[in-house]
């Protein structure tokens, strides 16, 4: 029994190393993540100066940024607990299996729609920019072949940070799992 709480001790404070790592990566993608489109149109021009679009123009994008950072938060708080649990193999309070339990779950939840979100979001609205830009394809608009990379290169980024956030996700879920074996302390029925 030593050996398996051992084993699922250091198994989680990897996991949770791993899922710090891919929210703060997932962050960071989504931050950094950019693009300057300029559609000039005769009729409808406002300015012909570049529009600059980041994540902060979509509610979708911003809600997966907000699940990243609770999940980073939570994470950080739990490293700490788990780094000492791993090393030591004694918990620091009697409380924490609870809070590990009931932590884990709403978090991976929290963590899953984020993903959902970010996926969600970033397929519809690549295939909306591609219909729009094939509507409005006419070789009298400038810029027209930039600002549909530009957009798609958007989009795309935003599918490969909700991938390293599923990541995240995928490693809380696993974590969540541990933790409700560490929790009951019974070895289970297949064991």
């Amino acid at each position: 029994m030593a050996s398996q709480g051992i084993t699922i001790s250091a198994s989680t404070l990897a996991l949770r190393i791993l899922t710090l790592l891919a929210l703060v990566a997932c962050v960071a993608l989504f931050i950094v993540n950019s693009a300057s489109v300029t559609v000039v149109i005769e009729d409808l021009t406002l300015s012909n100066e570049p529009t600059k679009i980041t994540f902060k123009d979509y509610i979708a994008y911003r809600f997966v940024v907000s699940t990243a950072v609770i999940g980073t938060a939570y994470t950080m708080l739990q490293l700490p607990f788990a780094l000492n649990y791993a090393c030591t193999g004694k918990r620091m309070m009697q409380c924490l299996p609870e809070f590990d339990f009931y932590g884990d779950k709403v978090i991976s939840f929290l963590l899953a729609t984020g993903v959902g979100a970010g996926f969600g979001v970033s397929f519809e609205l690549k295939s909306f920019a591609k219909d729009l830009f094939k509507a409005i394809e006419d070789p009298t608009v400038p810029d027209i072949q930039e600002s549909k990379a530009s957009y798609s290169r958007f989009f795309n980024r935003g599918i490969i940070a909700s991938a390293v956030l599923s990541v995240g996700f995928l490693c809380m879920a696993t974590i969540s799992v541990l933790s409700s074996i560490n929790r009951t302390g019974k070895k289970g029925f297949f064991n």
